[in-house]
């Protein structure tokens, strides 16, 4: 079984038989992290993948644990924000580019924040950044408070003491700085080439990234398998010499989702082509 997303029929199960063999001449074709081409038969239940030709095989993050490894929690999270046969051509979109920068890319976490926020846009929970969440004042340059039970920023008389804690009472508010507010307002508003452009300190990437792990996990009543697997590899190629990105915390178990950006499937035949995003923009900075 594959499970694919598509730009015209959203995620799909599909059937590949006898990719398994040695012999199978679509099994290069249907792997991990892949751009395909399929044609689809239509059966009783699931479509039955005929023939299948790569159109991009994203090969650095199979050259790369590190990469490889995000790859599948952008993956897990395309997977777990989406229902099959929902259209979603944005997040097609936004996912062929991801792994296509995934392969390419200076700074993976700052990527992996980049593509949450644009995700969580795409599939209606985007958080907010520019008004508070509760009383919906306007953010002032301060620093203010983080609330996923709120759906985002609130500002210092919502989010400080007992007043904290969520409408339901269920999650206290966490404190967050002016500056980690401005970079994911930056990452939410500007494209991936001038957002590239930043430079942050591990603190504030560790600050960042539990910031909006809570938000997701708060929105998807679970934890992702894919951040244990990821917050492992890190750990095992941490050195004095080497990268200094931040530990995630989270499930340990291994990555669950398979999923592929692969072209519309259905029916008897789909044919497309995927497009990396347009950027442009000045150099920002934050620290």
């Amino acid at each position: 079984m594959l499970t694919v997303f598509t730009p015209g029929m959203g995620k799909q199960q599909l059937l590949a038989k006898g990719v398994r063999k040695i012999a199978s001449r679509k099994a290069g074709h249907v792997e991990p992290f892949t751009h395909s081409q399929l044609l689809v038969a239509k059966g009783s239940t699931w479509g039955i993948v005929t023939q299948a030709e790569t159109i991009q095989a994203f090969r650095p993050l199979r050259e790369d644990l590190l990469r490889t490894s995000y790859g599948y929690y952008v993956a897990e999270l395309v997977d777990r924000f989406t229902q099959e046969g929902d259209e979603n051509r944005g997040l097609f979109e936004l996912l062929v580019a991801v792994l296509g920068w995934l392969g390419g890319a200076t700074d993976l976490p700052l990527l992996a924040r980049f593509f949450e926020l644009r995700l969580l846009a795409l599939v209606g929970y985007r958080p907010q950044l520019f008004q508070c969440s509760r009383c919906r004042a306007d953010i002032a340059p301060v620093d203010n408070f983080w609330s996923p039970a709120d759906g985002g920023v609130l500002c210092p008389r919502c989010g400080e003491g007992p007043v904290g804690r969520s409408a339901n009472g269920q999650m206290a508010a966490d404190p967050l700085p002016l500056t980690a507010l401005k970079v994911l307002r930056f990452l939410q508003t500007r494209d991936w080439d001038t957002s590239s452009r930043l430079r942050l300190s591990p603190a504030l990437h560790a600050r960042l990234e539990g910031h909006v792990h809570r938000y997701i996990v708060y929105q998807l009543e679970r934890n992702l398998k894919s951040v244990g697997f990821l917050r492992t590899v890190r750990r095992l190629l941490a050195s004095p010499e080497g990268s200094t990105a931040p530990v995630w915390t989270g499930n340990r178990s291994h990555p669950g989702s398979g999923v592929r950006a692969g072209p519309g499937a259905g029916g008897r035949q789909t044919r497309t082509g995927g497009s990396e995003l347009a950027s442009s923009g000045q150099e920002p900075h934050a620290d």
